[in-house]
């Protein structure tokens, strides 16, 4: 009883001491910005060596060659970045930020709800906008997630946030854009417990799982197409998949269920679907291609599954999909600590760009290719005139890990802070140390 006390006021305490640690989200954007000198990337594989951007009132209002354009900069706050970098702020999909803080502590995890159909399940009213997660995700240009829940077959319904809010009706840019659906794998490994070889074979219930879920569908446009005489949560939350206005993320690695999951959409009239994962996708690209299905690709920082896979295929992925017109962006899933890895998006598009594909392409990756998946093209994802003003300055190229040092960030013109826990430790110890 005496240590069960005791593990619970622990728990409390970190749960207190986390919630304590309140972010102060920047003002509103009260006066004009000019930013002039930078190399601005576009987001869309354009470059302006020499630019001048213009924020007005939270949105971009201008995207030009300095060396040709003129403007009067009298009223306004003018940010020199002569020989540095502007980009569009980095969006990363398919995340549980703000849904769970320390992995090892259960209460401060909110990202996977009991039973296995839920698409009712919202991840946007339980996202902490005071995590210390997602504030150190800043630092390095990751701006915008999608915050996704998991578990079950049907997870739930993920929103597009961004990271600068007082909470979460403040922080979204997307409500509800989709539903996501762990599809089953057709394989599974012997159990090695039971003496049997540890090998893959064919997964027995594969096919019954399948017929599982047509028939949740099939139930579920039978009660949008009556009378609702009793509301049924799970089956409304369908209704957007059904008319378009959702998008149906499947998560599938496989080749042979990335396969079969294309032809269950076509099969249920689901016209918007996204891979999620997606490692075999290179091997069925002419399905994906015809169908014009993206993919939102799994960890690029991992090792092949298989033994006669090429040492460096997770690298080159990207440039397989991407030189076979599908239409590609990055999340950070594929292993632990998925959280804490969001904030190494960049890395991964550079190290995509070291294996074959072109820079401007790479950056592509997380920023315009990511917005069209998410469905946020029209406000994010690239530095356009109208667009939100999202986006920050680094000193150098922000797709490398060693120059990804960032001197401004804005989130909608608002001026953020890029301070962070870690940011705040560095400077408790550097001064500690500084004369020793």
């Amino acid at each position: 009883m005496k240590k069960s006390f005791i593990y619970i006021l622990t728990a409390f305490l970190l749960c207190t001491t986390i919630i304590s640690a309140q972010q102060t989200p920047a003002p509103k954007q009260v006066q004009d910005i000019c930013i002039i000198g930078a190399t601005a990337h576009i987001g869309n594989g354009q470059v302006i060596n020499n630019s001048i951007i213009v924020l007005k009132d939270g949105k971009i209002e201008l995207v030009a060659d300095a060396t040709t354009s003129k403007i009067d900069m009298s009223n306004m706050e003018v940010i020199n970045a002569d020989g540095q970098h502007v980009y569009p702020g980095f969006i990363v999909p398919n995340s549980t930020l703000g849904l769970g803080e320390i992995d090892s502590v259960r209460a401060t995890q909110d990202n996977d709800e009991v039973g296995s159909m839920n698409p009712h399940i919202r991840s946007l009213i339980a996202y902490n906008t005071e995590s210390k997660v997602v504030e150190s995700m800043r630092p390095n240009g990751v701006l915008i997630g999608q915050i996704t829940p998991q578990g079950g077959r049907i997870a739930g319904t993920s929103t597009i946030v961004q990271f600068d809010a007082w909470n979460w009706e403040d922080a979204v840019i997307k409500t509800d854009d989709g539903i996501h659906l762990n599809w089953p794998n057709p394989y599974s490994r012997g159990k090695w417990w039971l003496g049997e070889p540890s090998h893959l074979k064919p997964n027995e219930n594969y096919a019954k799982q399948i017929d599982e879920l047509t028939d949740y569908l099939e139930q579920g446009k039978a009660y949008l197409k009556g009378e609702k005489q009793k509301k049924h949560l799970p089956f409304e939350a369908l209704q957007g998949i059904f008319k378009g206005s959702k998008k149906l993320y499947i998560h599938v690695d496989n080749a042979k269920g990335i396969t079969d999951a294309v032809q269950f959409a076509k099969k249920n009239n689901i016209e918007d679907m996204v891979i999620v994962g997606g490692y075999e996708a290179y091997k069925v690209t002419d399905i994906l291609k015809q169908n014009n299905i993206p993919v939102i690709l799994k960890r690029v920082h991992s090792r092949p599954t298989s033994d006669d896979e090429d040492y460096d295929l997770p690298f080159k992925m990207a440039k397989i999909l991407v030189d076979n017109d599908i239409l590609v962006a990055l999340e950070v899933n594929g292993g632990r600590m998925e959280r804490m890895n969001s904030r190494n998006l960049p890395f991964y598009a550079g190290t995509c760009a070291a294996y074959g594909l072109d820079k401007e392409e790479a950056l592509k990756l997380i920023t315009s290719n990511t917005a069209k998946i998410l469905g946020i093209d029209d406000i994010c994802g690239t530095l356009e005139s109208g667009k939100d003003a999202t986006l920050f300055i680094s000193e150098g190229d922000a797709l490398d890990m060693r120059t990804n040092k960032i001197s401004k960030a804005f989130i909608q013109g608002r001026d953020i802070s890029l301070e962070t826990h870690q940011t705040e430790l560095y400077e408790r110890y550097s001064k500690k140390y500084k004369n020793q």
